[in-house]
């Protein structure tokens, strides 16, 4: 029991040296005035470091990606071989704004029109 209770506030004592809450071992003197603003402003520091991190790994690799289907799918050309969000590869015949009619297969009656955002790939012809 006393074990636990040592560990309990060693890890109490080691917190508030963290965050700057306790300099003489009394947290709520009022000697400690400027103490308490030190540990507003290191909290409102990890939130920035935080955040920061979230929008390198989050955030801004999503826009990346965002950007790159946007410009590939601005070169769209007739003739280009796409693959589809569902898998299937086929030809694209006719583009409007917002939807393309792509061939799949050698049936030449398999026409169908889809989404552009439904396109993943897309490839030139004669590219390898």
């Amino acid at each position: 029991m006393k074990k636990r209770l040592l560990a309990a506030a060693g890890m109490l004592l080691s917190l508030s040296a963290l965050t700057g809450c306790a300099a003489n071992g009394t947290a709520a003197s009022g000697e400690q005035a400027g103490g308490g603003t030190m540990s507003i402003f290191m909290i409102l520091a990890y939130f920035v470091i935080i955040i920061g991190v979230m929008y390198f790994v989050a955030i801004r690799p999503q826009k990346k990606e965002q950007k790159k289907q946007g410009a590939m799918l601005a070169a769209l050309e007739v003739g280009d071989i796409v693959l589809t969000s569902s898998g299937f590869y086929g030809t694209v015949i006719d583009i409007t704004d917002d939807t393309v009619i792509v061939e799949f297969g050698n049936n030449k009656n398999c026409r169908i029109p889809m989404q552009k955002s439904a396109i993943v790939e897309s490839e030139k012809p004669g590219q390898e």
